[in-house]
């Protein structure tokens, strides 16, 4: 029986208060979205809202200028219908689901933490011990989420974000919610980082968690081998 995949993904498309677009980040969709159907994997996206989710305008460059994968995600009919119609999180078991992986996008800071249904679902795949994974803002979506004991299901854990550096950098580390790297400390991760805009990630147990745009073919491997469906990632974390 093939793998399933729940794809989490923000409805959210401005930045708060601020007129500024985002949305998800269209890379960090698309690659993971190819590696887990390419190995076989059956995948499903969901959201806060459901419906269509909202692409940053700032991931999509002019046809033929994007990474290869974006370009065959704008290209494939089945893949936009599902960014169309999404599923709605709440309504989904995600401890059916051999995976719950959260790719990122600004969007993800201002409705994936405030989501109940994204809590329940990250708490049920971790009570499960499901494969967790998530990319540059994705791990908004594990920030909520807490063990039968009452901790952060981040404590402890070895765990890699879009860096707090790589935010003022973008010049937005005043207009987000919460810092993500400073969140995670505070909820007793263990963060590591790499260099900013290089590609990172961090395997913990069945945690999965990678810094920026460039790191999501990485966060893809780590948790394909996670699945069995790929070799471990001889590389960074």
């Amino acid at each position: 029986m093939a793998q399933r995949i729940l794809i989490i993904v923000t409805s959210n498309a401005r930045m708060g208060e601020h007129a500024k677009p985002t949305g998800l980040w269209a890379e960090e969709l698309a690659v993971p979205y190819y590696a887990l159907l390419d190995a076989g994997a059956e995948v499903e996206i969901a959201s806060p809202r459901g419906g269509q989710v909202p692409l940053d305008p700032g991931s999509l460059k002019p046809a033929g200028q994007n990474d290869p994968a974006v370009e065959r995600l704008l290209a494939d009919p089945v893949a936009m219908d599902r960014l169309a119609h999404s599923r709605v999180v709440a309504e989904l078991d995600a401890s059916r689901f051999d995976a719950v992986f959260f790719p990122g996008g600004h969007g993800t800071m201002w409705d994936l933490p405030l989501d109940a249904g994204v809590t329940r679902a990250v708490e049920a795949a971790f009570a499960a011990d499901k494969v967790i994974a998530a990319v540059c803002h994705g791990p908004a979506g594990l920030v909520t989420a807490r063990r039968p004991d009452g901790q952060s299901i981040l404590a402890g854990r070895r765990v890699n974000g879009f860096t707090d550096a790589e935010e003022a950098a973008a010049g937005l580390d005043q207009v987000v919610p919460f810092k993500l790297e400073s969140r995670m400390r505070e909820l007793g991760g263990r963060f590591e980082s790499g260099p900013l805009w290089q590609p990172y990630a961090v395997t913990d147990g069945r945690l999965v968690t990678g810094q920026n745009p460039a790191s999501s073919r990485l966060v893809a491997e780590h948790t394909l081998a996670l699945l069995g469906l790929a070799a471990a990632p001889a590389t960074a974390g």
